[in-house]
């Protein structure tokens, strides 16, 4: 989207209104030239958190994701574009720029989809997942990575991430066979590296406790713009269907995407999409996915088929 704004509005000023832990991802995209902290005013009354967005000078604001704290304080700021989808309450009273699509009933990916909210704009065009892997626009991370990590990198030629965790956004692979793949990446010469918080290494103590030759855990040990710059200093990512695979993604390195067939969590919608990026899928829907319960689709991807992903990248 904003590589299609910058295109249509060379001179336009292109600002992002977020919280403080988007803001790293944020910031190294080109086409950005301020970050809004709703952060700053998110305890704030109605009124200040008008002021302050009438304050911005927005002409024109399209909500990618409608929270209604935020529409309502764009319509009291009398934000003269106010561009959201049609189908819920507070777009309907507080937005003046509705489109009228469905996510749930299209066969779009979902940064497709978004297209849409900018045909008032006058960007008709919906590209195509080949079109968009040119649109990413991104600066490289500034952020210094601890001595000790970056120093492992250097000595390795590959080092490949195993984001095991998703944060509850996804259906998630095994530590198992995270642990199974890790070892077999190893033994193929490549220096592991599992990542995630430092929660989310208490939910696969196997990986957060390993100590093998050339498998690193490392979670907890980064914040967000460390992890941005380690993911740049790496060959690639394996991870379900999160953040940082589609970082990895946007940034051209190798994104094994591991994904469930149900909708509207299937690789249709949600698949990585870089030039170095694929994703493996389960042929059948399990019955608990069938059910909208719990999955095993992802299970019957196996940890040969996750390297062999990998190491066609390589051949």
């Amino acid at each position: 989207m904003l590589h299609a704004i910058r295109e249509q509005y060379p001179e336009a000023k292109i600002s992002f209104i977020g919280r403080t832990y988007t803001k790293p991802v944020i910031e190294i995209n080109k086409n950005i030239n301020r970050f809004i902290n709703w952060d700053d005013v998110a305890d704030k009354t109605k009124k200040e958190q008008a002021e302050f967005l009438k304050a911005q000078e927005i002409d024109a604001l399209i909500f990618a994701f409608p929270d209604k704290t935020v529409v309502k304080a764009a319509f009291w700021a009398n934000i003269k574009f106010r561009i959201a989808t049609f189908g819920r309450m507070h777009t309907l009273l507080y937005c003046n720029k509705k489109v009228i699509f469905s996510r749930k009933n299209s066969n779009l990916h979902e940064s497709q989809l978004n297209f849409n909210l900018l045909a008032p704009l006058g960007i008709d065009k919906i590209p195509s997942l080949e079109k968009i892997k040119t649109y990413y626009d991104l600066d490289a991370p500034k952020a210094k990575l601890p001595q000790e990590i970056s120093d492992i990198l250097a000595k390795s030629s590959k080092n490949i991430i195993l984001h095991p965790k998703s944060q509850g956004s996804a259906v998630e692979w095994s530590e198992d066979n995270f642990l199974q793949l890790a070892k077999m990446l190893a033994a193929k010469g490549y220096t592991v590296w599992f990542t995630g918080t430092e929660k989310e290494g208490k939910l696969v103590p196997k990986l957060a406790q390993i100590k093998a030759e050339n498998i690193i855990p490392l979670f907890g040990q980064m914040s967000l713009q460390e992890f941005i710059r380690f993911i740049s200093q790496t060959d690639g990512l394996v991870a379900a269907s999160t953040g940082p695979l589609h970082i990895a993604a946007a940034m051209g390195k190798i994104a094994v995407g591991l994904f469930s067939p149900r909708r509207p969590i299937h690789p249709g919608r949600w698949q990585p999409v870089g030039e170095n990026a694929t994703v493996l899928v389960s042929a059948q829907l399990c019955e608990g996915c069938k059910k909208g319960g719990e999955c095993t689709c992802m299970q019957n991807i196996t940890p040969e088929q996750v390297l062999e992903a990998v190491l066609c990248f390589n051949e």
